[in-house]
């Protein structure tokens, strides 16, 4: 009887031991949300399933609310606290007025920034700014109640700023699924791939660096990067490809001067600083000039796709310079064989490089970038 009461008493240990065990990991699963401060929630700390069932808010618009004088080729923009489903931000859900008239325009997405562009110049006046419930997180959650606020619009026309690039322009090439080469091509600048691994970067004989956080090149003067990299790596590059598809949303965003010039083709004109657009393709069959001062810059919004014939050149004059150029396309980018780009490359696709093909600037594409024996070099700053 006493060697059985041992025994039990031994199990009786055991379980209750196990039991707070268990109960101390579910407590500490409870407090471990996926954000972890109050700034996420003031009130509750979240899970990860709680977060996904999160309402969305917006944390800021532009412009402020109540703002006077704004100018009349604005934009308007509201950041969420989180992902949202781009396909639910239209203009039946973010809607810009002026008294009951409803002002036309497109809205883009990206990384938690959605932005009205509208169609034309802004009328003087007051506006009224709403996005409505209509707008949901990527998750399907739809805003608690509509986002309203309102500024007057002036008559000044404001020149174009340069797109906020961020982290992204420290890399000269930067790219979501692969980044590969005919050898040699001579890069001078950083290059980078996330989310993808090293093994996305084809054809330029990477040599590790003792620390694992980087590689070279013979074809790059500069590092090379790679998500599967030792950290801060992984942590680095997923910040760069953030600014880079805001970067995207920001050139997409801006109002423009100029539409439809040259019905997509703009081969042969010399062109002055502004914010260009068209619905459709572009096409860059002969030489372009851009001209114009080292404060001026240059925005060119490409509904479709970019071709740019081979051997033709975009060529800068009096004083312009490559890093106020921005190419913002939604299709892909082709530069033809030994043909020559000035300026930041953003893509919502792929970026392919012809033969001998050269570029003064970046190439950000949030898919590929293909190089066949080509020069890619980083603006100077």
């Amino acid at each position: 009887m006493t060697r059985l009461s041992r025994t039990s008493l031994a199990r009786t240990t055991a379980l209750l031991f196990l039991v707070g065990v268990l109960a101390a990991c579910e407590d500490n699963d409870t407090d471990s949300g996926q954000f972890g401060d109050a700034a996420a929630d003031a009130s509750t700390s979240q899970t990860g399933a709680d977060a996904n069932r999160a309402v969305p808010k917006v944390t800021s618009n532009t412009p402020a609310n109540g703002a006077l004088n704004v100018a009349s080729n604005d934009n308007v923009k509201v950041t969420f606290d989180i992902a949202m489903d781009r396909s639910t931000l239209t203009t039946t859900s973010f809607v810009l007025t002026q008294g009951t008239t409803l002002v036309p325009g497109t809205v883009v997405y990206g990384s938690r920034t959605a932005v009205f562009r509208p169609s034309a110049r802004l009328a003087a006046g007051l506006h009224t700014v709403t996005v409505t419930t209509a707008a949901k997180s990527d998750a399907g959650i739809a805003m608690a109640a509509p986002h309203v606020f309102t500024f007057t619009a002036g008559t000044t026309v404001a020149p174009p700023l340069p797109v906020n690039m961020a982290s992204a322009s420290n890399y000269v090439v930067l790219a979501k699924s692969a980044i590969s080469t005919v050898p040699p091509s001579a890069i001078t600048g950083d290059v980078a791939v996330s989310p993808a691994a090293a093994t996305a970067i084809t054809d330029f004989s990477l040599t590790a660096d003792a620390g694992g956080k980087f590689s070279t090149s013979t074809q790059v003067t500069g590092k090379v990067y790679a998500a599967n990299y030792a950290p801060p790596t992984p942590e680095t590059l997923t910040v760069a490809v953030n600014d880079m598809e805001l970067a995207f949303t920001d050139a997409a965003g801006r109002a423009a001067d100029v539409t439809e010039l040259g019905a997509g083709d703009i081969g042969g004109k010399t062109l002055a600083p502004g914010v260009y657009s068209w619905a459709s393709g572009l096409l860059i069959p002969t030489d372009v000039v851009l001209a114009g001062s080292a404060t001026d810059v240059w925005i060119f919004q490409v509904a479709q796709n970019l071709t740019m014939s081979s051997g033709k050149r975009i060529t800068l004059a009096g004083g312009a310079l490559a890093k106020n150029v921005f190419w913002q396309v939604s299709g892909f980018v082709e530069i033809g064989t030994t043909a020559h780009m000035e300026g930041t490359v953003l893509s919502q696709t792929a970026i392919n490089l012809r033969t001998g093909a050269s570029i003064n600037g970046r190439l950000l594409a949030q898919t590929a970038v293909v190089l066949q024996s080509s020069t890619v070099v980083a603006p100077a700053k």
